[in-house]
């Protein structure tokens, strides 16, 4: 029996700056179940990068966030205990400056809070790969 090859699936990361702190959820699915990242998604069909950003923030945290700028974009491969690919994911990181509201966990995040930039530790194994280096990349931070 043969399986479906595994294809690219775009999705975004909203990357939600207050001050010196920066919003993460924790995240219920796979790849990064339990982990903490950015909020985000796939995108739909005829949703630009900016639209699927905000709907995805708003749909996790209940957070309201203006459109920002394209930050970078990360794979994602998540393979299983053999090494076979089982998801890729292409993440564009948008950076999102807030505009109002308090965090709520909701949809597929099953926590979300506000993390001070200065108290993050790239080492943590609670956060996703790359969700320090990114955060402190968009607050202009080393």
């Amino acid at each position: 029996m043969s399986t479906a090859p595994v294809r690219p699936v775009a999705a975004v990361i909203a990357v939600v700056l207050r001050g010196s702190d920066v919003l993460l959820v924790r995240r219920s699915n796979p790849p990064d179940a339990g982990l903490w990242g950015f909020p985000g998604g796939k995108i739909e069909p005829g949703e630009t990068l900016a639209e699927a950003a905000l709907r995805e923030l708003a749909e996790e945290t209940g957070v309201s966030a203006s459109p920002g700028a394209v930050m970078d974009a990360l794979d994602v491969l998540d393979r299983d205990a053999a090494g076979a690919l089982r998801h890729h994911y292409i993440l564009v990181a948008l950076v999102c400056p807030w505009l109002s509201g308090e965090p709520v966990a909701a949809d597929d995040a099953t926590d979300a809070g506000w993390f001070r930039l200065a108290d993050l530790d790239p080492d943590d194994p609670r956060f996703s790969r790359d969700v320090v280096a990114l955060a402190r990349r968009a607050a202009g931070l080393p």
